[in-house]
């Protein structure tokens, strides 16, 4: 039984910078990768970003490579998502995820935060 809550979504202009936090508790394991996906209205839920949580090696969407950063605090049970250059196709909401193993793929992973809706206007 794990939770994530998460914060740090809101309205900003194109090109400012976002970081988004989820927090996780309950019941997790030091083998646990953690990442996020991300959805807008009328399409599919998309990989964004996750990472391994024990040698922290981060694997990116080519749609945000070079643009946003994940990274974790193992000890705090935490990880962060630092977005940059925001573009108008950046608007979404942002879920946390986490499971033994995350993949590019949404449909098989155990345990979702609640969603941060992240908006870039032009």
């Amino acid at each position: 039984q794990v939770q994530l809550v998460e914060s740090g979504g809101g309205l900003v202009q194109v090109g400012d910078s976002l970081r988004l936090s989820c927090a996780a508790s309950g019941r997790t394991f030091s083998n646990y990768a953690m990442g996020w996906f991300r959805q807008a209205p009328g399409k599919d839920r998309e990989f964004v970003a996750s990472i391994n949580r024990g040698d922290g090696t981060p694997t990116y969407a080519d749609s945000v490579k070079g643009r946003f950063t994940i990274s974790r605090d193992n000890a705090k049970n935490t990880v962060y998502l630092q977005m940059n250059s925001l573009k108008p196709e950046d608007t979404a909401v942002y879920y946390c995820a986490t499971d033994p193993v995350l993949t590019r793929s949404p449909n098989h992973v155990n345990y979702w935060g609640q969603g941060t809706q992240v908006t870039v206007s032009s």
